[in-house]
């Protein structure tokens, strides 16, 4: 297996190259990465796209599968002077193009749908809406991979071819100074053949992302070494890992629709990922930084673990010191228990003296209440006796 150190990739250089998976095969693998994109994309003119008579207005969905088609897709209605509705309905292959429409509509204020990465996981999601009417932006390559799934799916759908991919100069590029080139969609093939037609693949190891890339690769008579997306290189910088440390390769994942399951049957070879099934777990290539890393996680947990049986020590001596002084005045409490005992059997006896003492009190209340009621009479009498023996001295007179 040849060395590898610099690699040629067929894609633009990311924008934020530090935090992209790249920077991770350059630190690990001291490689020499060089980004050139194969082909430029052109917009069609409006004269051209307006021989198709296709009027913006008159469909409910959009289907957006790249950058290209977003913007492109609002170029043409531009210039067209066509106003895209507010009630516009947007299906977006992935998240990251569905954000990228912020540059062009208020994202809160429309109705945007998006699978998680293969066009087939949008099919699925499209199945929801089929009474729509769908605009598919497009370029003017007349069979594709997604009108393919279109059409097994049986949408009401429109292609609208508003750019084209054209090939670049690659000339000026040896491939024999680099060690591997990286390849992500048939127009990159063809623009290889193109500037290099008696390349064969010889001497350089050839990486490509998708079956469609694989097939243009078949087609041109190049050799093929290095295939993704796989379930354990779900990118070409994996990929790339894989091949370096030595890995075999392994089948490549094909998303197929759920509602088109039975057409993956009867193929081998091809690992075909049906939308709604398990997730795979997360794969790392290099066995030797999961092994680090294992370790590393182990000797934190023994370091845990002694943390743990310490604090567990220490709580156990003071639990036992805290039950030794609390043992030591449990005999002398015990006498008051008793005494607590004799005074509520006296206590039992006391209402019944309170009862007949209860009594008593209600008598001597009658006999005062009956006394106070005779005074009274009485005192009434010996004043009457008074005014009698008055009046009878007068008369006497």
């Amino acid at each position: 297996m040849p060395k590898i150190k610099k690699i040629l990739i067929s894609q633009p250089e990311p924008a934020d190259l530090e935090n992209s998976p790249y920077r991770a095969l350059v630190n690990d693998y001291k490689l020499n990465l060089t980004f050139y994109k194969f082909f430029e994309v052109q917009g069609i003119s409006v004269s051209e796209f307006r021989k198709n008579r296709i009027h913006i207005k008159e469909y409910s969905a959009v289907i957006l599968n790249s950058k290209n088609s977003v913007d492109h897709y609002f170029r043409m209605a531009k210039e067209l002077r066509e106003q895209v509705p507010e009630s516009m309905k947007y299906f977006c292959t992935s998240e990251n193009i569905a954000l990228y429409l912020q540059n062009y509509i208020q994202y809160r204020k429309r109705k945007i749908f998006f699978g998680k990465q293969f066009f087939a996981e949008l099919i699925d999601v499209m199945s929801k809406h089929r009474d729509e009417k769908f605009l598919f932006p497009c370029s003017d390559e007349r069979q594709t991979e997604y009108t393919k799934l279109l059409d097994k799916a049986k949408f009401k759908y429109t292609r609208a071819p508003m750019y084209r991919s054209v090939p670049r100069d690659l000339t000026h590029f040896n491939l024999k100074d680099f060690d591997m080139v990286a390849l992500f969609s048939p127009i990159g093939v063809r623009s290889l053949v193109k500037n290099f037609p008696d390349f064969k693949g010889e001497g350089v190891v050839v990486a490509a992302f998708g079956t469609t890339t694989h097939a243009a690769l078949k087609e041109a008579g190049i050799k093929l070494q290095v295939k993704a997306p796989t379930p354990a290189a779900p990118s070409m910088a994996m990929a790339i890992e894989n091949y370096i440390l030595g890995r075999p390769q392994e089948d490549v994942i094909v998303a197929r629709p759920s509602s088109l399951k039975s057409a993956a049957r009867g193929r081998s070879r091809v690992v075909t990922a049906t939308l709604g099934s398990r997730k795979t777990k997360p794969v790392i290539a290099n066995k030797e930084r999961y092994r680090q890393r294992m370790e590393e996680k182990k000797a934190q947990a023994a370091a845990r673990r002694a943390e743990r049986e310490k604090e567990k020590a220490v709580a156990e001596s003071n639990a036992k010191q805290k039950a030794a002084a609390k043992a030591k005045p449990v005999a002398p409490k015990a006498a008051p228990a008793k005494v607590a005992v004799t005074k509520t059997t006296v206590t039992k006896a006391a209402p019944a003296k309170t009862k007949t003492a209860a009594v008593k009190p209600a008598k001597v209340a009658k006999t005062t209440a009956t006394k106070t009621a005779k005074t009274p009479v009485t005192k009434a009498k010996t004043a009457t006796t008074k005014t009698t023996k008055s009046t009878a001295a007068k008369k006497k007179k």
